[in-house]
């Protein structure tokens, strides 16, 4: 975390809690807003999965202790743009002065080069390592490993009640010639003197704000190479191709996006590996939907089964059909829900199977069944149905 975030980042807002809250406060209200943005819960959402990074880096600062006074006192001494040092005196109005930046990191102050290494130095804790000195050499940082992308198609009935699928990948992983160091064989690599290994630099912007970003000479990994390998050509990385067995879980809708953590590219230098990132197509059904928790089925019946009412045997997803009744009477679209036959929830548990039913009109009569339902008619004496349809508006 660079020092620009520690002196302009309000954690404590970030978190919708006061300055004063007590731990357990802090810790109430992380977790509430991680089950809200996390990615889990949010697939394809990436305003949520940004504002679940942002919660997670507020946390890690106040829900600590001791990096919490560290950002509450970085705050206090340097939150308003110029820095006081406590008790001192002076000859301004409440003890405080301006400071140049480039000061305070050992950028070109006087003092740079004094015994000590300046305010850098006595930051460096604090910020995480924001200061530099000029007289040692620090370690190259661990570097996370890349997010893989992939995608995965399966059938209906797997996407109801999940499945394990192998699904194999071409990824970053250290070259296994030179072991990720990018040298030659019999050649090691330097730590890089522009940015003393640590693969970030640090800019003053307009004088005020010092700026870290990733070392221009070594591209961020902190090392050199003299005589790159001739397998990476310096880089460090090679290609490497794994098949995995990755867990679809049940319910998962079409075009979903399932993060697996740390199944990505592995990191360097002892870094944690990345995320893979598995968006599922989902083949349709050839007689049934879904909606939600729930399948769904449209049933054809006939219009002696709609008027008289009628046992009829539906099939189920699982292949075991089951049999509803169907009320006399039962007009075109009606609905009827078959219990526990539907998609499995996250729980367990599964929703249900709701039928529409068509009632079909035969195209063709015979001469009996015209004759028939003549009679019906007939018999019914039924009133003009259209009736409503006439009349004054």
């Amino acid at each position: 975390m660079s020092t620009k975030d520690w002196l302009e980042k309000d954690f404590y807002k970030v978190l919708g809690v006061s300055k004063t809250a007590e731990a357990d406060e802090i810790k109430k209200s992380y977790r509430k807003l991680a089950r809200k943005y996390h990615p889990d819960s949010n697939a394809g959402d990436a305003s949520a999965e940004a504002k679940f990074k942002e919660v997670s880096e507020a946390y890690d600062v106040v829900g600590d202790a001791k990096k919490r006074k560290e950002y509450d006192e970085a705050r206090r001494l340097f939150g308003s743009g110029g820095f006081r040092m406590p008790g001192s005196g002076g000859g301004a109005q409440g003890g405080g002065f301006g400071f140049d930046v480039g000061d305070l990191f050992n950028r070109g102050g006087a003092g740079a080069g004094t015994a000590g290494g300046g305010l850098g130095d006595i930051l460096g804790g604090m910020f995480g390592g924001g200061g530099r000195s000029t007289t040692t050499t620090s370690t190259a940082r661990p570097r996370r490993g890349a997010d893989i992308e992939t995608e995965a198609t399966i059938e209906f009935g797997e996407a109801v009640n999940g499945v394990t699928v192998a699904l194999r990948m071409t990824s970053d992983e250290p070259c296994k010639t030179c072991r990720g160091t990018g040298a030659k064989y019999g050649t090691v690599p330097k730590v890089c003197l522009k940015c003393e290994g640590t693969g970030m630099q640090t800019s003053v912007q307009g004088g005020v704000f010092a700026m870290t970003e990733p070392c221009t000479e070594c591209k961020g990994r902190g090392l050199v190479v003299d005589q790159p390998c001739e397998t990476c050509h310096g880089s460090g990385r090679g290609q490497s191709s794994k098949t995995m067995q990755v867990r679809i879980p049940a319910g998962v809708q079409d075009g979903q996006r399932i993060r697996l953590k740390g199944k990505g590219a592995a990191g360097e230098r002892g870094g944690p590996a990345g995320d893979l990132y598995v968006t599922v197509h989902v083949t349709p059904h050839r007689i049934f939907g879904r909606q939600g928790e729930h399948l769904t089925l449209a049933v054809p019946v006939s219009f002696t089964e709609a008027a008289l009412g009628a046992e009829i045997k539906v099939p189920t997803l699982d292949g075991l059909p089951v049999t509803v009744r169907i009320p006399a009477g039962t007009a075109n679209g009606s609905k009827l829900r078959v219990r526990g036959k539907g998609s499995v929830r996250r729980d367990g548990s599964k929703g249900d199977l709701l039928l529409t039913l068509e009632v079909q009109v035969p195209h063709e009569l015979t001469d009996e069944q015209r004759e028939k339902l003549q009679e019906f008619s007939t018999a019914s004496a039924q009133p003009d149905l259209r009736a409503g349809l006439f009349g004054s508006a």
